[in-house]
């Protein structure tokens, strides 16, 4: 029995565009070689705004091995449902970037990336995160009786601004088992959350090299 909670609407995310200036025209007694047209056209340039970097994401190659291989999808405007057992009821309404990834048996991971306004604001999201995440296992437990669940922390990640690692174990009454590994990291006022999950327990789950993809989604942000 799947677990789904309401995704709450998010605004999807434009790229904004850098405004084209009316080309330069001479004027009279301009100086000999385009003197004049060239002036403008730095001068152009240099009022022009600069366009803001765009988060990197991940590559199918730097998730955890698996032995079927990993498929990336294309990276998509919005918060991936995917994420939504933990965090569908508590992100804010930021413009949300998420990538999916699949191999050809159970095994999954998702990324999501936000770019907020401000350092401050990065912090609090990221802060507030981490905080629904550690309490999800609870949270599942309450809202369906027929699953037990086990949250766990790993520790956090020496990388930029920092990351920090969580597992997430839910079986159900009729025997069902899955395991989950999650990550939240920031760099400035951009926030990146990984999330794995495949059937089976925590020893199942490729701790160290989850931690190794969780430390390369930080740095690869820009």
């Amino acid at each position: 029995m799947p677990i789904r909670t309401r995704v709450a609407a998010l605004a999807a995310l434009t790229a904004a565009a850098l405004a084209v200036g009316a080309a330069a025209t001479a004027q009279a007694g301009a100086a000999p070689g385009g003197t004049a047209q060239k002036n403008a056209s730095v001068q152009k340039n240099a009022s022009a705004p600069k366009k803001a970097a765009v988060p990197r994401f991940l590559a199918a190659s730097e998730l955890p091995p698996h032995p079927t291989g990993w498929t990336a999808g294309p990276v998509t405007d919005g918060f991936p449902e995917q994420l939504a057992y933990c965090l569908g009821e508590g992100v804010p309404a930021y413009d949300y970037r998420h990538r999916l990834f699949h191999t050809e048996l159970d095994t999954s991971a998702v990324q999501v990336t936000v770019v907020t306004g401000s350092a401050a604001k990065g912090k609090a999201l990221a802060d507030r995160l981490n905080k629904e995440i550690r309490t999800c296992a609870a949270r599942l437990e309450r809202l369906y009786p027929e699953i037990e669940a086990e949250g766990r922390y790993f520790g956090t990640l020496p990388v930029e601004e920092g990351a920090t690692v969580h597992g997430l174990h839910t079986e159900t009454s009729y025997g069902a088992t899955d395991v989950n590994l999650l990550s939240v990291g920031r760099d400035g006022r951009t926030v990146t959350v990984v999330g794995w999950g495949q059937m089976g327990d925590f020893d199942d789950a490729p701790l160290a090299a989850f931690k190794k993809t969780a430390k390369k989604a930080v740095t690869k942000l820009y």
